[in-house]
């Protein structure tokens, strides 16, 4: 799954590719350990958080969620991000179980 719920918010596990020709979700990545990670295309270079800003931005922005609503927890110099999303879970989660494909 893509997502966990947890006390302080879901956490989303983001599979970030930079230099992309558009922002777009990409479906969802499997990793070696069977972890499931959203698959994001962003536009920006990996340089100076530029990507990880374009990232927050996009998922604000799909989500219809102010930005101060989501913070990168753990990734940031990584493919492999984690997304604290501090909104109502009836409110995101539709939309996750799309990107998701469930």
């Amino acid at each position: 799954m893509i997502y966990k719920v947890t006390p302080q918010g879901i956490v989303l596990s983001v599979r970030i590719t930079p230099n992309a020709g558009k922002t777009e979700v990409k479906g969802v990545f499997i990793d070696a350990d069977g972890g499931e990670f959203l698959k994001i295309s962003v536009v920006s270079i990996p340089e100076k958080g530029k990507a990880n800003q374009e990232l927050i931005k996009f998922l604000s922005k799909s989500l219809k969620l102010a930005k101060t609503m989501l913070m990168i927890i753990s990734g940031e110099t990584s493919h492999l991000k984690k997304v604290l999303i501090t909104a109502d879970e009836s409110y995101v989660l539709p939309k996750l179980r799309e990107w998701s494909g469930l």
